[in-house]
Order: C-alpha cells, then sequence, then structure tokens
C-alpha cells in the first residue's frame, strides 16, 4: 500500500492574503518564501478528527486547526500578546504531551500552539 509521506501544504482562503502572510512572519516567524515554501523543523505530527460539534476549534464554522510546534509557550504567547494579537488565556497541560496555547489569526481562524512534553 502507497502511504502518504507528510504534510504537503495547509491551504487558507483569506480576504487580505497579503496581510495574513504578514502576519504569521511577523508574530509566528513563519518565514515562507515567494512561493510558500517552508522548511520546518523535524517532529511530529498529529493526525486527528474530533466530533462534529466540538467547540475545541472555537468558532464552529471553522472546520480545521493548525497546531504549531513551539520550543517555548510561555515566550511565544508573550511575544504574540506584545503584537496585539487575540490570545486565549487558557492554557492547557497534558501530561505526557505537553502544553497547549491558542492563538486567532486576524481572519478568525483559532490556531494551536504545542510545546511538547
Amino acid at each position: 500500500m502507497e502511504r502518504v509521506l507528510g504534510i504537503g501544504g495547509y491551504f487558507l482562503r483569506a480576504a487580505d492574503p497579503e496581510g495574513l502572510n504578514a502576519w504569521y512572519r511577523d508574530c509566528l516567524g513563519l518565514d515562507a518564501d515567494e512561493h510558500g515554501l517552508w522548511r520546518q523543523a523535524d517532529g511530529p505530527t498529529v493526525f486527528a478528527t474530533f466530533e462534529s460539534g466540538t467547540e475545541y476549534f472555537g468558532s464552529g464554522s471553522q472546520q480545521t486547526m493548525l497546531n504549531f510546534r513551539v520550543r517555548d509557550l510561555d515566550a511565544m504567547l508573550a511575544q504574540l500578546r506584545a503584537r496585539g494579537a487575540e490570545v486565549a488565556e487558557e492554557i492547557q497541560e497534558m501530561e505526557g504531551v505537553g502544553r497547549f496555547g491558542w492563538v486567532t489569526d486576524p481572519e478568525g481562524n483559532r490556531i494551536e500552539l504545542w510545546q511538547s512534553a
């Protein structure tokens, strides 16, 4: 059986694509080139499904949620707050898995940030 090798891309609709790209670059440090190519650090990727009525993603209209691995969750959340980003106050810890926080991008997409255990 052929298998996928990994995530090849994540695509977002945006009212202001250039502005949203700038937000991801300036607030999260996502340095993609002019074609969107981003070389990420090696590490785990989670693929999980949720019940259709979940509130975990924030808005009920959001069908997917992007999760970024971060080295230092507290430092990342402080950086985002300093830039005026909409950061959730809640931090969740899962034993053996890590710590989670959330930010909402300027287009209203809730993003999860994960500091691995």
